[in-house]
């Protein structure tokens, strides 16, 4: 087999412009004083209060034990509440704090800064087609993966 330079591996590219966004986004989120992991999980609990640590996890793409320790630190800081199912006593469910909301919200607009901005470097069109070509990367990838 033939090794392809660095330059023509798409990965290589998609990998560079992901930790572009991550490292923007952890500077962003550092004077609200939130880890990007840690505003992903308070993203999905503004949207979908009561979510499952198991479920927050699948949302954020992350495993349960580094979940578990996003919101430990999330609850130490008092920005959710994890409270028991009313028919699952087993599971808990996890909601946002008042003083989450309020921490949410000003990280929120921060990383929707770095989001706009990003946009504006595109035309509309231009916009649709990187997101139809991300959707047939993740589609590919996903199809050749082995089990």
């Amino acid at each position: 087999m033939t090794s392809m330079p660095a330059a023509e591996r798409l990965g290589s590219h998609i990998k560079r412009a992901e930790k572009a966004l991550n490292a923007t986004k952890h500077a962003v989120l550092k004077p609200a004083g939130l880890t990007v992991p840690q505003y992903a999980a308070l993203l999905v609990l503004a949207e979908r209060p009561g979510i499952s640590a198991a479920g927050l996890a699948r949302a954020c793409a992350v495993t349960p034990p580094t979940m578990n320790t996003v919101l430990k630190n999330l609850q130490e800081r008092g920005l959710i509440e994890r409270t028991p199912h009313q028919w699952h006593r087993n599971v808990l469910e996890t909601s946002l704090t008042e003083e989450g909301k309020a921490v949410m919200a000003d990280a929120d607009a921060r990383a929707v800064r770095v989001e706009r901005a990003l946009a504006a470097e595109f035309t509309a069109e231009e916009r649709e087609s990187l997101t139809d070509l991300l959707g047939r990367c993740v589609d590919l990838l996903e199809a050749v993966r082995p089990d």
